[in-house]
């Protein structure tokens, strides 16, 4: 027979085994090292982005307000609040609004509401932080602006 109509042989490669429970093992243990320690950074990651989000809608809020003294020619009363800035039409004389993007208020980035306050004329914008009380320091820490 030519050379090249040579049968193939039918004999098989013995199967490989696969992976060993001990190689498993240790992939699951180094796994468990990576969350462990990329775990933790992460989360502080995130809460610091949200300080940074706080701190941003509170330079959006201001924006609209300053836009409000403009045309209204003041800042929202207390009473009034932040919801002057998307409700006012034929009670704010002046009022030309609403002055949001989406004519809504945006909530902090922990689900919180912005406190508004008027002091003497200075306006203070504040996000409670992650606990939603007062004070508190890291990232339950008051956002102001």
């Amino acid at each position: 027979m030519p050379s090249r109509f040579r049968r193939r042989s039918t004999r098989r490669r013995p199967a490989t085994a696969g992976f060993s429970l001990i190689e498993m093992l240790v992939a699951v243990a180094i796994v468990g090292l990576l969350i462990g320690v990329v775990g933790p950074a992460a989360m502080r990651q995130l809460q610091s982005s949200r300080v940074t989000t706080a701190e941003a809608q509170i330079t959006q809020l201001r924006s609209a307000l300053d836009i409000f003294l403009i045309e209204v020619g003041r800042y929202p009363t207390e009473q009034e609040g932040l919801n002057a800035l998307i409700n006012g039409a034929g009670t704010i004389p002046g009022w030309n609004g609403p002055y949001l993007r989406d004519g809504n208020l945006p909530a902090d980035p922990w689900g919180g509401t912005f406190l508004y306050s008027l002091d003497q004329g200075q306006v203070r914008i504040t996000s409670l932080g992650a606990d939603g009380q007062p004070g508190g320091t890291g990232v339950d820490a008051d956002v102001e602006g």
